[in-house]
């Protein structure tokens, strides 16, 4: 366990050198958000039944949810550059633990999201929204946003190790975007006809962007939705587990043993 720490946090220090040395990707991915909230928030917000600043309230936690699932979109195309370009192969000759690249990763990954979810939570607050239950669990809604994005990010790697390409991994991470429009993220799912809704319902990002909803206070949880969606932090806790334990040791194993 020492070794993974010691390892892991130098694979860290690497990954967070390599963002540095890319200031446009992280500007865009930083800034994306925050356009889309203001584009959203304004041209959604006056055709659908909860007009203006309800609707951006409403949006905010969707949006930081759909932000966190393009953690499989970065993790990807990071593994797939890495791949591609040697780096891989040059890190399996080192004599370091061989989870502590993917973990190094991911790591890094949230943390950068950490720091953009402030500038975007800001602008949110400038354009009506609002944390309308205590700090307490505002800190445990962005705490389960941050394990969301910890989860989803190892589907990436394992994503990004399996294609290999980077021109790949981009037009795979493109079709990510499909996730969050099948979800809860930017509309209620009650007015989806039934099998639809059962979709979203059952997609994780509805119930992590449910369970943030409910601990900002921003939306009640809605009746007679699926089971994640009814019970949104339990429903949240259990998806983040279970990507977790598929696809942490697959990512690692894929590492380890290159294309065998």
């Amino acid at each position: 366990m020492s070794t993974l720490a010691h390892d892991g946090t130098a694979m860290l220090g690497r990954q967070l050198q390599r963002i540095r040395n890319t200031p446009g990707l992280l500007i865009l991915t930083q800034t994306m958000p925050i356009t889309m909230l203001l584009f959203f928030g304004y041209v959604f917000g006056s055709a659908l039944a909860m007009p203006g600043e309800e609707y951006r309230s409403f949006l905010v936690p969707g949006l930081l949810v759909a932000t966190a699932a393009n953690g499989i979109m970065t993790g990807m195309f990071q593994a797939a550059q890495d791949v591609h370009r040697g780096v891989t192969d040059r890190l399996r000759t080192l004599p370091i633990n061989r989870a502590a690249v993917p973990l190094g990763q991911s790591v890094a990954d949230v943390m950068v999201t950490a720091a953009g979810t402030v500038p975007f939570l800001l602008v949110g607050l400038a354009v009506g929204w609002r944390v309308e239950k205590s700090p307490l669990q505002a800190v445990g809604a962005l705490g389960l946003l941050l394990l969301f994005r910890f989860a989803t990010t190892w589907i990436g790697i394992f994503l990004g190790l399996l294609t290999r390409s980077e021109e790949a991994a981009g037009q795979l991470g493109g079709a990510t975007f499909i996730l969050p429009l099948l979800s809860n993220a930017y509309i209620p799912t009650e007015g989806l006809p039934g099998w639809l809704r059962t979709l979203a319902e059952w997609n994780p990002i509805s119930a992590v962007t449910t369970a943030l909803r409910d601990l900002f206070g921003n939306a009640p949880v809605p009746e007679g939705a699926a089971w994640p969606v009814a019970h949104p932090i339990a429903g949240s806790l259990m998806w983040c587990a279970v990507l977790l334990a598929v696809f942490a040791p697959l990512a690692v194993r894929r590492y380890a043993h290159g294309e065998g």
